[in-house]
């Protein structure tokens, strides 16, 4: 077993406790990173909570040799996507992915769009960005199917709507209203 895969095992029940769910855990060098989400907003209160709670935890059982940074933290507005369940949890979501080198045909290694559908084994992507006018990066429409295996990276894509202007109504609509 990985110390991911222990320290997983080990901080689950916690924050299910605390009606956290377990987004991801990472070690990237001596930094251990335990990503919790839940649904509504996530609060600094609870982030608190769930480090005091995993620290504790990661204390008595010392899965980690040496020494590590812990961080707990929320999974942001833009979500990386590495497991079946995080594309699972997507759906609906615009999201931009590029495959790994060789797993597309021609230079066609970013796709851009909404997830469509995911399961076990792949994810399905409808093609497009409402930034460039509906069609994906290259201009492609439809929905395209990619085995996780093909992924290099992945994330989704916060949206920004429209900003009104500061002031109220535009320039326009005050002249509009004059005459």
């Amino acid at each position: 077993m990985t110390v991911v895969e222990r320290v997983r095992e080990l901080v689950e029940p916690l924050l299910s406790a605390r009606d956290l769910d377990l987004y991801d855990v990472e070690l990237a060098g001596p930094v251990l990173r335990v990503v919790v989400d839940r649904p509504g907003p996530l609060d600094l209160d609870a982030l608190g909570d769930a480090t005091r709670a995993v620290s504790r935890a990661l204390d008595e059982a010392d899965p980690i040799a040496g020494a590590y940074t812990l961080e707990v933290t929320s999974p942001g507005l833009e979500r990386t996507l590495r497991t079946p369940a995080h594309f699972e949890r997507a759906v609906g979501e615009q999201v931009k992915i590029k495959l790994r080198a060789g797993a597309a045909e021609g230079d066609d290694r970013r796709v851009a769009g909404v997830v469509a559908a995911a399961d076990a084994e792949a994810v399905t992507v409808r093609l497009g960005d409402p930034g460039e006018g509906g069609a994906g990066e290259g201009g492609e429409a439809g929905e395209r199917r990619l085995a996780y295996d093909d992924i290099e990276r992945a994330r989704t894509v916060f949206v920004w709507g429209p900003s009104e202007r500061p002031g109220g109504r535009s320039s326009r609509e005050k002249r509009d209203h004059r005459s």
